[in-house]
């Protein structure tokens, strides 16, 4: 008797290791196998769990073992632990990539570009245009979002960061616009602790009202600290400083073009020709060369300046050299 039941207990571990041996193999085998055929994208919604995501992917036709996958996920400690969002799933992925990848969080991106001198209204048209980001702001007043933004601000032109940012599907516009502002924040504050002692601008907030004109005024690198410095000397010196661009952005959707002597007339708080001073807000986002140029102006007695066609200016330091360069170049 005790030899059989010594030969008994033999067997059943031998019947045991044997289970383990071929588990170990099959589980060795099916995580390293290529189940992704070709370059899928998957998505794992908010509050998706292990179970409904291991359905979804043998629903799109990455056939994973049910049971090993979750014993793999219960050893990366990923079914409480799932990252919402989409997923760039290669080709020739195996299980143990597919759940690298959910471990990681390392989710899809896309990207969305403002470029300078872009208006907010330009800005906040692309956001809704957008497909991947969740649009919370659709009907809320150009007025009301940098109250929605934490701000003490209250209208949104130029202090938003023209930059490419990167963003995963759903992020809400509000998130996107944070984003930005949180940038342009931080980089008008270092330009401005690193500003020239000598420019009239009394704020941060005035730097870039003057860096969006610099902006707007030219996209030739080279000349904007001239610009800079030719309205810096009209302010120090009390002259307007009639510059076409504030003249447009006041006018609106009534600009469809062309500037009208009628134009120049009006009165608007943009309208620089008739204002003095700065406008009351930026006219565009500045990148950070305008800022940094607002900051650094030139030095020079150059008061005028004109376009010359060719996508640079000719400056002057008197309206008789300034006339003959409008004749030469405008007439």
């Amino acid at each position: 008797m005790l030899v059989i039941r010594q030969i008994s207990i033999f067997t059943v571990l031998m019947i045991i290791s044997l289970l383990l041996a071929w588990g170990m193999m099959n589980y060795q085998v099916l995580h390293r196998k290529p189940l992704v055929t070709t370059d899928t994208v998957f998505e794992i919604h908010k509050g998706d769990g292990l179970d409904k995501v291991v359905t979804q992917l043998q629903q799109q036709g990455i056939a994973v073992n049910r049971f090993w996958f979750r014993l793999l996920a219960y050893r990366h400690k990923l079914d409480r632990h799932l990252k919402a969002g989409e997923y760039s799933i290669s080709k020739g992925a195996t299980s143990l990539d597919i759940l690298n990848l959910f471990a990681l969080g390392k989710t899809r991106q896309y990207s969305i570009t403002f470029p300078e001198g872009w208006s907010f209204k330009q800005m906040f048209q692309a956001i809704q245009n957008n497909p991947h980001l969740q649009h919370t702001l659709s009907h809320v007043e150009f007025k009301d979002v940098m109250a929605h933004l934490g701000s003490n601000q209250t209208h949104p032109e130029g202090l938003f960061f023209p930059d490419t940012y990167l963003f995963e599907k759903n992020t809400t516009d509000l998130e996107l616009l944070k984003q930005a502002h949180k940038k342009m924040v931080t980089v008008l504050e270092h330009e401005w602790q690193q500003r020239d002692v000598q420019t009239p601008l009394q704020s941060p907030y005035q730097a870039l009202i003057l860096a969006s004109i610099v902006e707007k005024e030219t996209a030739a690198e080279e000349e904007r600290k001239q610009i800079a410095g030719v309205f810096s000397r009209r302010l120090q010196q009390g002259m307007l400083l009639q510059t076409d661009p504030t003249v447009i952005y006041g006018m609106g959707d009534e600009y469809k073009g062309d500037i009208k002597r009628q134009h120049l007339r009006e009165p608007t708080p943009y309208n620089t020709y008739v204002m003095s001073g700065l406008p009351p807000t930026p006219i565009a986002m500045p990148g950070r060369d305008a800022i940094h140029a607002a900051l650094h102006p030139e030095a020079g007695n150059s008061l005028y300046f004109v376009a010359k066609g060719n996508g640079r200016h000719a400056f002057s330091a008197t309206l008789s050299e300034h006339e003959k360069f409008v004749d030469r170049y405008q007439r």
